[in-house]
């Protein structure tokens, strides 16, 4: 199942997408964006062209944690776009998405990086990052609930032979011979 990610911006969606197994996020370029409507039919199209099966949302909160205006717009906007899709949409926090996009930028000169912004490769980069991610604490997730359902399975396979041997120790030796 293929996962876009979201970098939502005022001028730009950045946007990202994975792989069929959900294991590596690839740029995707961006969306010009012409309101949240406009939008949400240009995602729905992609989603449908690129046999998306989820997407997740960079959701902006303010570095103390707190939920401001963007916060509240992009949660609206995932509800919106989970129900005209028909996908699930997740929000990830992408408080530090845009300057570790930027960071990774520094490399290139600096004619190269403005006009790269102005192409919206930090917001391309950004959703990367989201996906990104999102992947990896997706599949940190599932080896956790793999280990507890094998950490079950031992400990359900232990306690069963405990009380096995726990029966045999409670069984009652006679003190004396059994006599015929």
């Amino acid at each position: 199942m293929r996962v876009l990610g979201i970098d939502l911006g005022k001028k730009r969606v950045g946007l990202a997408v994975s792989d069929e197994q959900a294991e590596i996020a690839f740029p995707a370029g961006t969306l010009a964006s012409r309101g949240k409507r406009r939008d949400i039919q240009a995602l729905c199209a992609l989603i449908k062209e690129r046999e998306i099966g989820r997407v997740v949302v960079g959701l902006p909160l303010h570095m103390d944690g707190r939920r401001g205006p963007e916060a509240e717009k992009a949660q609206q906007f995932a509800k919106d776009l989970a129900k005209a899709a028909g996908i699930p949409v997740d929000l990830l926090d992408e408080r530090w998405t845009s300057l570790e996009a930027e960071r990774l930028m520094r490399g290139t000169s600096k004619k190269k990086r403005a006009s790269k912004r102005n192409q919206g490769t930090v917001d391309e980069m950004a959703a990367s990052i989201i996906l990104r991610t999102y992947l990896a604490q997706r599949a940190a997730n599932e080896a956790a609930t793999d280990n507890a359902a094998d950490n079950t399975a031992d400990n359900t396979a232990d306690n069963a032979t405990d009380n096995a041997a726990k029966s045999d120790d409670d069984a009652e030796i006679p003190s004396e011979p059994p006599t015929e």
